[in-house]
């Protein structure tokens, strides 16, 4: 990895998080590290961590007993293992690893929180990037939404929680199936650019063995009033400087 292409963004309240020009973060990661509600108590997982920035985010906030960050790019892996270290932050793990191929290597039925921010396009959804990395973070081609999904209830404990975001054209399938991994949908809310556009991103919350029933939560909008929405500023929190 070429260190004049690496990056330090900071994250506000002493935190920042390395990033390359393969691995960055956008909008989608900030709302599902929102959106997943972490508690001080939690034990999360999450599967293509990227640079860690989900992991990074709730910890800022004083949140999450453990965080293992679990991404097959070794360039991705090895940034979260860097800002992790430099951030002196022992109950952040960093593992490079296919998803698929966990076993003995993290604790299966332990968890309390996976999350995942995914590739939202299927095997056959459209050209493929000929950057093999880009590929990977837009494709299915490493993984499916079933591997994560499967993998997801593997790792979770009864009771325990997978958050993800997707595109929501694949609502209907990630709720199949989340549901024949008995992670029933509890939590769903969708996000618009602005009032008066389709939304283009879900985020929806599976409780393992959950009895049925869904709330839908508001309309979550980006911008208002030609600028960001109130909620997105408050969401952005502490860096919004930096990035609003």
């Amino acid at each position: 990895m070429d260190e004049k292409l690496i990056k330090k963004e900071p994250l506000g309240k002493d935190f920042f998080v390395y990033v390359s020009p393969h691995h960055t973060f956008g909008t989608d990661a900030v709302l599902l590290a929102d959106f997943s509600l972490a508690r001080k108590k939690d034990t999360l997982v999450d599967l293509g961590t990227g640079c860690g920035i989900i992991p990074l985010l709730m910890l800022r906030d004083g949140n999450l007993q453990t965080a293992v960050g679990v991404d097959i790019s070794h360039e991705a892996a090895a940034l979260a293992k860097r800002t992790s270290l430099e951030l002196k932050l022992d109950n952040f793990t960093v593992l490079n690893s296919d998803l698929n191929e966990l076993k003995g290597k993290i604790c299966f039925g332990c968890h309390s929180l996976v999350t995942c921010n995914p590739p939202y396009k299927a095997p056959n959804g459209g050209l493929k990037n000929p950057d093999g990395i880009r590929a990977t973070a837009r494709h299915e081609v490493d993984c499916t939404l079933r591997d994560i999904i499967s993998v997801s209830a593997r790792l979770l404990q009864t009771s325990g929680r997978l958050c993800i975001c997707h595109r929501p054209e694949r609502l209907a399938e990630l709720m199949d199936i989340m549901r024949e991994y008995k992670l029933e949908p509890k939590r769903l809310r969708l996000v618009c650019q602005r009032k008066g556009e389709e939304p283009w991103l879900v985020l929806i919350e599976g409780k393992k063995c959950a009895n049925t029933g869904l709330r839908i939560s508001p309309t979550l909008y980006v911008e208002e009033d030609g600028g960001f929405s109130p909620e997105m500023i408050e969401i952005y929190g502490a860096y919004k400087e930096a990035y609003l």
